[in-house]
């Protein structure tokens, strides 16, 4: 048995991460001494582990509580995921030594790139690859061409200028500069939508990234509601002005909600493309029930919705909802259901 000092020390947590797990009924330990202190034993540890790597996995505490109670929770499929990405960490790992033995051999024949470009250049590959894999970024335009690079540091010149000056994200001149933004964005991230996602992320959450991007949090906002009322421009075709008085309001209310789950479903995605898991089925009941929350169960509105979202492609830029991810939501249910 071991004392909860103990845990967190070999865990590397803190006492008070156990003390929290222990109040929200996530990890509560098998006994407590005489004098009170919290005692853990095998299963405890093992039910931590299995904690840290769905943390590790990007799961939040709520779900990762309901994951290890259901009867689906299996230490071993746990444990074959944990494996699977240290093999996906140990490939890049090789694939950045053979960069770097390359490099190495141009330097012992005698070229001297410049040395600020050549550690600028690891600090962004470095940066990057959090995101990417190097298969990816080969494919990546806008890590490969500099004028891609150069127009983007305008694009976000401008997005910046518009934000300090008061631009309303509603007017023309705004929703006009965001479709700009984001036609410039499926072509560089090679129109595909896990790219943009991961390219949004690293901006906004990597300190790293938002020194490379220019983007801060606080411009990557104003763009993302500009970027909305554009779509709800757009939506305002098709849609009553009711409905769309009701996303407005989602929106406001759910706008990150929707880029962590995303997130988390093309996570699910990379390890589950069955859709089998009670993982993807969990993913695919948020997904559906924030859906209806925004548009409402209104057949005639949701056939007019997915019409509108079907007819324009601006719609379908920049979210990360592709036609994949649909076909694995439809799955997920269709598994949950049979």
């Amino acid at each position: 048995m071991l004392k909860v000092g103990e845990l967190a020390a070999r865990a590397g947590l803190t006492v008070r991460t156990l003390h929290h797990y222990d109040s929200i009924g996530l990890l509560c330990p098998s006994a407590r001494s005489d004098a009170g202190y919290r005692l853990y034993d095998r299963d405890d540890v093992a039910r931590l582990q299995q904690i840290q790597a769905l943390r590790g996995f990007g799961m939040g505490l709520a779900d990762i509580g309901a994951y290890l109670d259901s009867p689906a929770a299996s230490p071993l499929g746990i444990v074959e995921r944990q494996l699977a990405a240290l093999d996906r960490q140990i490939r890049e790992a090789a694939q950045m030594r053979a960069q770097l033995e390359h490099l190495r051999t141009r330097l012992v024949s005698g070229e001297q790139p410049d040395l600020s470009t050549w550690l600028t250049t690891l600090e962004n590959m470095t940066m990057y690859e959090h995101y990417f894999s190097k298969e990816e970024l080969a494919r990546l335009p806008l890590y490969q061409n500099r004028e891609a690079q150069l127009e983007w540091q305008e694009l976000v010149r401008t997005g910046q200028s518009l934000k300090d000056s008061g631009v309303d994200p509603a007017s023309k001149e705004a929703t006009a500069f965001a479709e700009r933004w984001l036609r410039c964005l499926e072509r560089d991230s090679g129109g595909d939508p896990s790219f943009v996602m991961r390219l949004t992320t690293m901006a906004a959450a990597d300190a790293a990234g938002e020194q490379e991007t220019r983007m801060s949090p606080q411009l990557l906002d104003y763009m993302r509601k500009a970027m909305a009322e554009m779509r709800f421009a757009i939506y305002g075709r098709y849609l009553p002005p009711d409905t769309i008085a009701r996303m407005r309001r989602h929106e406001t209310a759910h706008a990150d909600e929707w880029v962590e789950l995303v997130n988390r479903i093309h996570d699910c995605m990379a390890r589950d493309r069955d859709a089998r898991s009670q993982e993807a089925q969990q993913l695919a009941r948020r997904w559906f029930g924030l859906f209806t929350d925004m548009v409402g169960d209104d057949p005639e509105v949701v056939e007019r919705f997915r019409q509108a979202y079907a007819s324009e492609p601006l719609l379908r830029i920049g979210l990360g909802i592709g036609d994949e991810v649909m076909d694995f939501l439809r799955r997920a249910m269709e598994n949950l259901h049979g």
